[in-house]
């Protein structure tokens, strides 16, 4: 059922203190949830409750736990915890009184993001660039000239090995089988653990025909756990299928195969070459990262974050995204700066393009175009400060939600110090103004 909308009372209680009489009201946490339209942020979440059952957790709060989350690089659990002892906190969720605990579970927040997906998360993102618009933290005209750039969102899994991916595969098939009745000949768990601890020993020591032995030990207990299964099952449907298909896709693939399966609970994995020296593959999904070329008064924001899957090629990627990005902010962009992965791009959008080492170009153009590379600090806060480094949420719909809400939280973090700025230079002014008057 639809949650109760959100609203100020102004009304006092006898045991528990109004927020407002024990915060600074001019916090810059209370500036920005007095700047958020909550009643056109509840309208369009509202549509994805039904009108009958128990009634849902309030808009607000999830909204501003998940704005909190990404701006703080916070957990689920950690955010939750959090809010029970910041006061601040919870009047950006929309509390007149102080709450000595949170009445919900920390597993709402997953349930809410499943249930609203990823095209309402790009509402989050509609309202940070509204505020800034609204607030003059950024020009209008500064939108219709943009930098364009990919990331790698890696996954938080363990370093895929061809030895660890089949001693799980045989581990999660077994208790598959335990789960549905199913009476295995032999488990395998004891003899792969010792495979297990033999191929990484032998590698350790270079000993590779030693370690290739074991390795096809190793396969070759999976392949008699899977047949086993596969003959006793009466009828295959739910985990004990999908374990039975993960086995059996882990069993086939080879070692320079394209399209494996790196990790047993997050099956989108893919392994991702960027030519980095430091980390020379990354494990995760694309990201393209939208921002503006030049520096806006309030910082550099992030005007779009997309999930990209099945490794695409930069070029290939460009329209979509930039027709995404249209449809997000609203603007048709007049100058598009790429680096040299885009060669190669939709020839619709030529004239708006300009790669960087491109010659022959204005003077105006040549100088924005030294401003294509502030977009990687923009990246690497997104990743260090964000959550865009180690997403946590499962699933490729994880993958889009985490890219889309870590720009939200980056924008949402220089409105903070946009408002911190804001609130001293009126500070110092006033303050500046009266002392000046008292000594004349």
């Amino acid at each position: 059922m639809r949650p109760p909308k959100s609203y100020y009372t102004g009304q006092f209680d006898l045991l528990n203190p109004r927020l407002d009489c024990i915060i600074n009201m001019r916090h810059e946490l209370v500036l920005i949830s007095q700047k958020i339209n909550w009643e056109e942020l509840e309208k369009h979440f509202a549509k994805f409750y039904s009108n009958e059952g128990r009634c849902g957790v309030k808009t607000r709060l999830m909204v501003g736990l998940h704005i909190l989350k990404h701006m703080y690089n916070l957990s689920d659990e950690t955010v939750c915890a959090q809010y029970v002892v910041n006061p601040y906190y919870q009047y950006l969720c929309g509390e007149e009184f102080f709450q000595h605990k949170l009445n919900m579970e920390r597993s709402s927040m997953t349930h809410w993001r499943n249930r609203v997906g990823e095209n309402a998360m790009i509402k989050l993102l509609q309202e940070s660039i509204k505020i800034a618009l609204k607030n003059e933290a950024i020009k209008a005209s500064e939108l219709k000239k943009i930098s364009v750039d990919t990331t790698v969102q890696e996954k938080a899994i363990a370093y895929p090995t061809d030895a660890g991916l089949h001693y799980t595969a045989i581990t999660k098939l077994g208790q598959a089988a335990k789960e549905n009745g199913i009476m295995l000949r032999q488990s395998y768990i004891k003899v792969a653990k010792t495979m297990l601890i033999k191929v990484q020993r032998y590698l350790h020591a270079k000993q590779m025909k030693r370690a290739k032995r074991s390795m096809n030990k190793l396969r070759t207990y999976l392949g008699r756990l899977s047949r086993d299964v596969e003959r006793k099952a009466t009828e295959l449907k739910g985990n004990l299928k999908e374990s039975l298909q993960k086995a059996k896709r882990i069993k086939a693939q080879e070692k320079y195969d394209k399209h494996k399966l790196l990790s047993w609970h997050a099956p989108e994995v893919e392994c991702i070459s960027k030519g980095k020296s430091h980390k020379k593959y990354e494990f995760g999904c694309k990201v393209s990262v939208i921002t503006t070329v030049n520096r806006c008064k309030g910082g550099q924001f992030a005007l779009a974050a997309t999930a990209l899957h099945g490794n695409p090629y930069d070029g290939h990627t460009l329209k979509s995204v930039i027709e995404e990005y249209e449809k997000t902010v609203g603007v048709k962009p007049n100058r598009i700066y790429v680096d040299k992965g885009y060669r190669g791009h939709d020839s619709s959008l030529k004239l708006r393009v300009y790669k960087a080492g491109q010659k022959r170009l204005a003077p105006v153009i040549k100088k924005e175009m030294k401003r294509r590379t502030a977009i990687e600090p923009v990246i690497g806060h997104m990743k260090n400060d964000g959550r865009l480094g180690g997403n946590y949420l499962k699933g490729r719909l994880g993958d889009a939600i985490n890219a889309t809400l870590s720009a939200v939280g980056y924008n949402f973090r220089l409105l903070l110090t946009w408002f911190r700025l804001l609130f001293a230079y009126f500070y110092l002014s006033v303050f500046c103004h009266t002392t000046h008057s008292l000594t004349l």
